[in-house]
């Protein structure tokens, strides 16, 4: 029979046993949340402004997006051979993660300007889309739909053109939208856009 003194010895011994554990699996965890961001500032930029004009800011840009894109890469509805595959490794908590820190992070200011003929023709394609409905009237998003005032315009141009080449499927409305705009009012929109 055992003496009370030794269960409890036994149980404390336990309890650091699991703590340790658990304190082992937390650092695990935190080293590979931060093996997964470096893989995503590799193209998206460690400062949150991306190298390539045609990889998008994420840097700044809200959680439940970012979070829904990953999600839409996974599922096939969005397409691009290194987000897909970086993404259909990961799990649910993991994609939540990544949302959460760049969520958290600074948008950067990108030095972007168009030329007024060029915006003229970008604000009216826009009021004829009506897409500050949705991009509210600064254009800088809610948690549903993303940030579009200073994102690269290379990106924007080649997501809109996507859209309206039904290339990207995960919002049905923006393609039906954009499939009414000529390519030179989406390149217009892209760089007044990017400028913002």
């Amino acid at each position: 029979m055992m003496h009370l003194w030794m269960r409890r010895a036994l149980v404390q011994r336990l309890g650091f046993l699991l703590a340790l554990a658990l304190l082992a699996a937390s650092a695990a965890n935190a080293d590979q949340d931060q093996t997964k961001i470096a893989l995503c500032t590799g193209c998206h930029g460690a400062s949150g402004m991306p190298t390539d004009p045609s990889i998008p800011i994420i840097a700044g840009q809200e959680f439940y997006y970012l979070y829904v894109q990953l999600k839409d890469y996974k599922a096939g509805r969005r397409a691009n051979p290194i987000m897909s595959g970086i993404v259909s490794q990961l799990e649910k908590a993991e994609m939540q993660a990544l949302a959460q820190h760049f969520a958290e992070q600074k948008w950067p200011s990108i030095q972007f300007s168009a030329d007024e003929a060029t915006i003229n023709k970008a604000q009216q394609a826009t009021a004829a889309g009506q897409c500050v409905q949705c991009h509210l009237g600064g254009f800088e998003g809610n948690s549903r739909v993303p940030r579009l005032a200073g994102q690269q315009a290379a990106y924007l141009e080649r997501t809109m053109l996507e859209f309206k080449n039904k290339v990207r499927l995960n919002s049905p409305a923006k393609g039906t939208l954009l499939s009414a705009y000529p390519d030179e009012d989406i390149a217009a929109m892209a760089r007044f856009l990017g400028g913002l």
